[in-house]
């Protein structure tokens, strides 16, 4: 085939119509043989033939700007790097599926399906097979048959966008052709074959890059990268799996008609899907794949089955986040046996310790796993496992490795119980449990070498401290550097020091040491929610502040006293009262008061019944924004009055405040049948109180 023999050189004054329909005939050709060689795996010239093509096509795009679109097959080598990822709201929910895992879980959902469905007769289901493939799910969405975006699932109602890295991989059509429903939204697998997922970790290995632990983590971050010119040079291919919006309510009447209707135009639907009939035929078709698993070309986790007619599926409907109609069956997890080379505990940065069995590696999952994490002192107790044991370990697709059992004929006769450390490995600091002993955590929170970054980046964020220009990256930086330790190191830094650190110039240090200087001036709740105590709060903090008045009487209290006030519970009120037993928590503490910073201390004569208070027993939401005040003033209103103001809904709830632009909250509100008020509302409320 030559592609070369009736085109016009470069240099050709041809017409404008003339370059026009050589550019659409052009691309066409090469959309019809990227369907050919990625969606039916039969290309029918070279890749110099193809590469020729693609080269002609640029070369008038350059010479005629006019002339390239978003659908134009050039498009798929990337576009320019994002900022950051923006955000697509599904016009239609991305659920997950429910999950079976034996031979009982399926009858059990034909069972329920047949129910749903109000079918009392003999008659057996139909069902559509096809494998779970183990990559990303994402939406496409074409408009008038382009191309309009594409986005992750997300929490199934809002995803990013990532219409960039879906264009560059050359399965995808751009362009649907004038079949296409007027809106069509198609969703599927975006994965990454065996082949592809090996050369592309040669390739990082021959650049000295990190390489990516499994075919799933490839994938996942080749789409998710900022500049789609690298999602291009990855081996992405997709299966589209399911309809989401269609303006065509006659489009198919079954799920297969509707894969067979998108497969001619253009989508590549999975050539392994098949028709089966009953309980039977899910069952038979499970062995068939188990059997075929090792030598498919990439990667499945299990089997999806999908009832086949559609109307039937409306008529099953959803529960909160699944189809009834739709199941998937997972393989049976993969088990291996090894040895435990260690325990070894981390320090989380908010304190936890977390024991890690140290393994001698093994391949299991489609990973190789070298650490498994034991949770806590209880996990351990539970399996009893000690170094040196031989345990057996499991790993089922995405789940993380877990220690299943020890080998105890295996155990070695000088092995000894695992003792839990009482003192961090970081600090030296007390390690104590909390509530039923499942977490234990660090009490050094404020001196600990594995919590300093966590508790500065807390403390000086905007709701605490509020240290304007001292975010993640110079926190980093600080402390990388050694000029601060603690908390209260950060009063003492000077603009000299700032300045022979790279990314400060005359004006960003002073900016920053002024920020800190005008920080110096605090209230007492911004000070107790700043210290990062585990679990308090905004609202328990400014509840410690009314009743105590003064940082002295709140550390000289006792659990008891704390735990009579609302809302504080014992675990919270152990966590206060730990906090402030620690010696190296009141040495920073008073620091930080030696170092310029004041607040001035709430009299507690004063201090008004909470319980007499209007608001009194009510948990109060607000969602969306304000035009009459800010979020943060209408909060500090409503407790005043009495209300505890939390983030989340819930059956707790008594009031959800909705302003404009309102969220998910407002929706939970509605389904909970919780009340709700706008901001006239609100005004209303507060005036009458």
């Amino acid at each position: 085939m030559n592609q070369d023999s009736n085109k016009p050189s470069a240099n050709d004054s041809a017409a404008p119509n003339a370059v026009a329909e050589e550019h659409a005939q052009l691309s066409a050709e090469i959309e019809h043989h990227n369907r050919l060689y990625y969606t039916q795996d039969a290309p029918t010239i070279t890749d110099h033939e193809y590469d020729q093509m693609m080269q002609r096509l640029i070369e008038l795009e350059s010479q005629h700007p006019e002339l390239q679109s978003a659908s134009s097959p050039t498009q798929r080598v990337g576009a320019a790097p994002l900022d950051e990822f923006t955000q697509i709201t599904h016009e239609q929910p991305m659920l997950s599926l429910s999950n079976g895992f034996n031979d009982q879980d399926i009858h059990d959902f034909d069972r329920r399906l047949r129910k749903e469905i109000d079918l009392d007769d003999e008659r057996v289901l139909e069902y559509v097979a096809e494998p779970k493939l183990d990559g990303l799910a994402v939406s496409i969405f074409y408009e008038n048959g382009q191309l309009k975006h594409a986005a992750t699932r997300g929490d199934g109602k809002v995803g990013e966008d990532i219409t960039h890295n879906v264009k560059t991989i050359r399965s995808v059509p751009l362009s649907l052709g004038e079949k296409a429903p007027q809106r069509l939204e198609v969703r599927g697998e975006i994965f990454m074959p065996h082949a592809g997922f090996a050369k592309l970790n040669e390739a990082q290995k021959a650049q000295d890059k990190k390489t990516f632990v499994n075919p799933r983590n490839a994938a996942a971050g080749s789409l998710r990268q900022l500049d789609s010119a690298v999602t291009a040079t990855r081996p992405l291919e997709i299966f589209i799996y399911a309809l989401g919006v269609n303006s065509d309510a006659d489009f198919a009447n079954t799920h297969a008609e509707s894969l067979q209707k998108l497969a001619e135009l253009g989508f590549p639907v999975c050539p392994l899907l098949r028709v089966v009939t009953g309980v039977q035929g899910c069952l038979q078709y499970f062995q068939d794949m188990s059997a075929q698993r090792s030598d498919l070309a990439y990667e499945i986790d299990g089997i999806v089955y999908k009832l086949n007619r559609l109307d039937w599926q409306k008529a099953a409907g959803f529960i909160a986040k699944a189809p009834r109609w739709a199941l998937a069956h997972k393989f049976p997890a993969q088990e291996k046996s090894t040895l435990v080379r260690d325990i070894q505990v981390q320090v989380g940065r908010t304190g936890a310790i977390t024991p890690v069995a140290r393994l001698e590696p093994l391949f299991v999952g489609g990973v190789t796993v070298s650490n498994v994490t034991l949770h806590n002192k209880a996990e351990i107790e539970r399996l009893g496992v000690r170094v040196g044991d031989t345990v057996v370990v499991r790993r089922a697709g995405d789940v993380i490795p877990q220690i299943v059992s020890v080998n105890l004929e295996k155990r070695p006769s000088n092995s000894l119980a695992y003792q839990f450390p009482s003192a961090c490995p970081e600090c030296g600091s007390q390690v104590v449990a909390e509530g039923e002993g499942i977490i234990s955590r660090c009490t050094g929170g404020l001196i600990c070498g594995a919590q300093v970054k966590q508790a500065i980046t807390h403390f000086v964020s905007r709701k605490a401290m509020d240290i304007d220009g001292m975010g993640e990256r110079i926190v980093d930086l600080l402390v990388a550097q050694g000029l601060i330790k603690s908390v209260a190191d950060i009063y003492l830094l000077t603009a000299e020091q700032l300045l022979e650190l790279e990314g400060f110039a005359q004006k960003s240090a002073d900016n920053l040491i002024a920020a800190i200087q005008a920080s110096k001036k605090t209230e007492l709740p911004r000070l107790l929610f700043a210290l990062g105590i585990p679990q308090v709060g905004e609202t328990t903090a400014e509840q410690l502040a009314q009743t105590f008045g003064h940082i002295d009487a709140l550390s000289a209290a006792s659990k008891e006293e704390f735990e009579r006030l609302p809302d504080i519970g014992p675990i919270v009120a152990e966590n206060i009262t730990v906090f402030f037993a620690t010696e190296s928590n009141r040495a920073v503490v008073r620091q930080l008061l030696e170092n310029g910073v004041e607040y001035t201390p709430i009299d507690v004569s004063k201090h008004v019944d909470l319980a007499s208070l209007p608001l009194a027993e009510k948990t109060i939401v607000l969602t969306g924004g304000l035009s009459s005040m800010s979020r943060s003033d209408a909060k500090k209103q409503l407790q005043s009055l009495g209300a505890k103001v939390t983030g989340s809904v819930s059956k707790k709830t008594s009031l959800v405040i909705v302003g404009t632009d309102a969220g998910s909250k407002a929706q939970k509100a509605e389904e909970l049948g919780i009340e709700t008020l706008d901001e006239e509302g609100l005004l209303a409320l507060l005036k009458s109180l």
